[in-house]
């Protein structure tokens, strides 16, 4: 534990500085692994899925991608979607057991949304953010990470919700099936030019997608250029879904640096939304009594 701590410490040493900080990091990278390390933006106005209207089209016209980004004002690789497997471009369906799951939560849920924090989203209570990862999706804003490479684990900081992944690469098992966290146990190796880490022990509190607990979730960074890095992911959960299923997004370099996500601080929506709940309760007690 105290190793781990060190650990922990060290790499949040090394995300911290400017770009003084980051040329002394430079120098923390065994020699004999590819260099990944950077700030890296993965925002895109590419939808993770393709728009069922354009099924069986898997890329724009130069044409089309021109009129597109004239028409939101933005760019785009003209490619359609983020899925690159299956071929639809679409997330595979749910399995029965998966669906059957769903409506079970559903139905537990229903009618208890403002109970108490508990029943809100993840993300209202600020404990897992949208995109954060893993796996790590474009969202709205704060579509930036931060990798850093040290003799035997890579850490990666997703400025969404400054969470800190630290990947150990020295082929050590995953934790015992009985420890789960909320974004799951990352172990990872290197094939070649493409660091791959697993993730498994995924918490049955969090969910991508639908996931369960038991995902699979394999990724891969590979640099393609100075300035470019490929980042894939693959979900494997054959419970929930009815076949894997791989995401493409590049990664650009951003020239930094990543600044601070305070989301409890001002985070007055979900106690507007409780304080709110409460007082139609009261409303309809006071309703209910008769009149004098």
């Amino acid at each position: 534990m105290k190793c781990r701590i060190l650990i922990l410490v060290f790499c949040l040493a090394a995300l911290i500085g400017s770009a003084a900080g980051q040329t002394k990091t430079a120098a923390l990278r065994p020699p004999s692994t590819p260099d990944i390390q950077g700030i890296w933006n993965f925002a895109t106005i590419t939808p993770l899925e393709r728009p069922a209207d354009l099924a069986g089209k898997e890329f724009f016209t130069e044409q089309e991608a021109a009129q597109y980004e004239k028409d939101v004002l933005a760019r785009t690789n003209m490619d359609r979607r983020l899925i690159v497997d299956p071929r639809n471009g679409r997330i595979p369906p749910l399995t029965a057991g998966a669906k059957e799951r769903q409506a079970e939560r559903q139905a537990a849920n229903r009618g208890h949304e403002f109970d108490g924090p508990e029943n809100r989203p993840l993300f209202e209570r600020c404990l897992i953010l949208q995109g954060a990862g893993a796996p790590t999706t474009p969202t709205a804003y704060n579509n930036n990470t931060q990798i850093v490479q040290t003799p035997g684990f890579v850490a990666i900081h997703n400025e969404m919700g400054h969470e800190v992944r630290i990947i150990p690469l020295d082929g050590r098992p995953h934790l015992p099936q009985t420890m789960r966290q909320w974004k799951g146990d990352s172990r990872g190796h290197w094939e070649s030019d493409t660091l791959v880490v697993e993730t498994t022990n995924f918490s049955v509190k969090n969910s991508f997608r639908g996931s369960g607990p038991d995902m699979t979730l394999t990724e891969r960074f590979r640099r393609l250029d100075a300035d470019t890095l490929e980042y894939r992911f693959t979900v494997d959960d054959p419970e929930t879904f009815t076949q894997p299923w791989t995401v493409e997004i590049p990664l650009t370099r951003a020239p930094g640096p990543l600044f601070e996500y305070a989301c409890h601080e001002g985070n007055y929506g979900m106690r507007g939304v409780l304080s709110g709940a409460r007082a139609q309760e009261k409303d309809a007690v006071e309703a209910k009594r008769p009149s004098k």
